[in-house]
């Protein structure tokens, strides 16, 4: 009954797209509550629209989660911090190497066509893992923040494949 967990979570850091998308919302709500002054169809459309907007709006706010349980590796996204959604399942077995970003041991791992997985904060100053892993016949280079503790309990179940240099 001696199991391992580790979790841990980072928040998206916003970027100009983001932020860009927020602005166009904020002005979308403006011209819908200017239109819904005006009455009539235009008033339907300005309720729409504000509906619309304000449903989306929680949705630019994501917030990333990582779960290790017993050499399986979750990923869920949690959008306005109520919405969790798991989205990527990792035992591993699937895993080939799990080291941190720049590091010598995934040289040999960049002549490959991987699918790009992104759960980090986006953040320059953090210091990223990189986690190479065949999941349902598909290669994915996977890139996410762990603790120490995570990092910890990953070499306890499988030492060979996590890489500290």
């Amino acid at each position: 009954m001696n199991q391992l967990y580790a979790e841990a979570g980072v928040k998206r850091k916003d970027n100009m797209t983001i932020l860009g998308l927020r602005t166009l919302m904020i002005v979308g709500i403006v011209v819908g509550i200017l239109l819904m002054l005006l009455g009539g169809v235009f008033g339907i459309g300005g309720v729409v629209i504000i509906v619309v907007l304000v449903f989306l709006f929680p949705k630019l706010n994501v917030e990333y989660e990582y779960v290790f349980v017993d050499g399986q590796l979750d990923f869920d996204r949690i959008t306005g911090k109520a919405k969790r959604k798991t989205i990527l399942r990792v035992d591993m077995e699937q895993m080939e190497i799990v080291a941190p970003e720049g590091s010598h041991a995934l040289d040999g791992y960049t002549y490959v066509q991987y699918e790009k997985k992104d759960f980090s904060s986006g953040d320059k100053t953090s210091k990223p893992y990189i986690i190479i892993a065949s999941v349902e016949d598909k290669k994915y280079r996977i890139t996410f923040e762990p603790t120490e503790k995570m990092i910890t309990m990953m070499r306890q179940k499988s030492p060979r494949k996590i890489a500290q240099y």
